[in-house]
């Protein structure tokens, strides 16, 4: 019998979904999905939707909270829905994240495959090094900052975000200070009026420098000589003032035009030793403590040789393979984001004449490339796999396999993907030896995994 909308049962929380909700079943075995609970919880839930095969409830009363469970230090960690898992002790994270790893590549993908506990990030608050927020007004009128409710476009005002360095929430709130003093309006999706979309922030993590963005829906700022005379009084780290113009309707945030008010225009930092370049359309990972374990993870499972050749496929601004560069004869890089790729060719020549003599990149669809490379006997050692969260085409997978490395290093956003495609090389000559579940987003769903496969003899 279907489960009816309203109707309230006494559940027990058995685990996290992938998406962070709690996972319970009904009495009649049908899975339902709870938001903000705790493997443990015993609830009251709400039935809110019934799908057939599983249902969707809200939490109606905590009956028995689990061990798991503490007390949330945000007010608005849940209509905000950024902080996802703030109810919860880190380590009972740790181990839902690698529990949701595990589950994918056995379920998703059909491997009996080693997966490792969870590396914790170095820093569980305050950890990210970029915050984009939406500039609205809060229940008085003012300008303020926040997020938006999950799948909406209302603000929830957000003053300290704990996920942000504690100084680019204070420039957030200056920055909305200077707007009500003046009388700049944030931008209203309704109507298309206001001058404020977003204040977008970037802090360096090894340097401090910030770079400071305001999207705005036309170039000319007023009061801007004044503003950055402010900010910089206030806030001695700002190394770029911004203006990036996006006048169209849409839900993308950065538009095309940058004009700069102040410094050159972009910040920077180091990536296990890499020296990045920072602008406002740059991608980069956002927790960089734990990018650099990462790094140090995805090394250690390359096993480089010095006279071997390491094509990174998805290289972005190629701070994975330039890490790995003392450690192999030829670094390959390709990358379909042109600016990536300038980004990449300027941070290797940063690093020397060494490094830059032996590091090539190129702009091209990873399928693309790595087909043409291996049409033209390109035969890498070691092949790092860092793709988008819907993974590798089979273009790409046929190509790794026609070039036979002995070492593939997949990297990946979502473990979905990376176990099927890890199952799709299990089938074309490669064994999957272990995966490394790595935690780049502490409190929230996400997390990162590695795959370490070796090519069978």
């Amino acid at each position: 019998m279907p489960l009816q909308k309203n109707q309230l049962l006494t559940l027990r929380i058995e685990r996290l979904s992938s998406d962070g909700s709690g996972v319970a079943h009904s009495p009649e075995g049908e899975a339902v999905f709870v938001p903000g609970t705790a493997p443990g919880d015993e609830a009251q839930v709400r039935i809110v939707k019934d799908c057939g095969r599983y249902a969707f409830g809200i939490l109606d009363k905590l009956l028995t909270p689990s061990p798991d469970r503490i007390p949330v230090d945000c007010a608005v960690a849940g209509p905000c829905g950024g902080c996802s898992l703030r109810h919860m002790d880190y380590a009972a994270e740790l181990r839902s994240k690698q529990e949701s790893v595990a589950d994918a590549f056995r379920r998703i993908g059909g491997l009996d495959v080693p997966v490792l506990d969870a590396l914790p990030s170095p820093e569980v608050d305050r950890y990210r090094n970029k915050v984009q927020f939406p500039v609205g007004r809060d229940k008085n009128g003012a300008p303020c900052i926040g997020f938006y409710a999950g799948r909406t476009h209302r603000i929830v005002p957000c003053p300290d975000c704990k996920l942000q360095p504690g100084v680019l929430n204070d420039i957030g709130n200056a920055l909305c200070s200077f707007f009500a003093a003046h009388g700049i309006q944030p931008y209203d999706e309704e109507s298309g009026k206001g001058l404020v979309r977003h204040i977008f922030l970037r802090r360096g993590t090894h340097s401090g420098q910030i770079m400071v963005c305001l999207v705005c829906t036309r170039p000319k700022f007023p009061h801007s000589e004044e503003l950055v005379a402010a900010l910089r009084e206030q806030f001695s780290d700002i190394a770029s003032i911004l203006i990036n113009v996006n006048a169209k309707k849409t839900n993308v945030i950065l538009g095309e035009e940058t004009v700069s008010l102040y410094g050159p225009g972009y910040i920077e930092d180091t990536l296990c030793g890499v020296p990045v370049r920072l602008g406002p359309l740059s991608f980069y990972q956002v927790n960089t403590l734990a990018a650099e374990r990462l790094y140090g993870i995805a090394a250690e499972y390359a096993q480089l040789e010095p006279s071997d050749v390491l094509l990174d496929l998805y290289c972005g601004m190629g701070t994975i393979g330039l890490s790995m560069a003392d450690h192999c004869r030829e670094l390959i890089g390709v990358e379909i984001v042109p600016e990536a790729i300038d980004s990449a060719k300027a941070n290797a020549a940063r690093m020397g004449d060494a490094v830059a003599a032996k590091s090539r990149f190129f702009c091209a669809d990873a399928g693309q490339a790595a087909a043409r490379l291996a049409a033209e006997g390109l035969r890498p050692d070691v092949i790092m796999l860092d793709p988008p969260r819907k993974g590798c085409d089979e273009t790409t997978l046929s190509a790794v396999v026609q070039m036979s490395p002995r070492r593939v290093v997949y990297v990946s956003c979502n473990p979905s993907t990376a176990a099927r495609d890890a199952a799709w090389l299990e089938e074309h000559g490669y064994h999957a030896e272990k995966v490394q579940p790595v935690d780049l987003f502490p409190r929230t769903r996400h997390v990162e995994a590695i795959v370490s496969l070796q090519r069978e003899i």
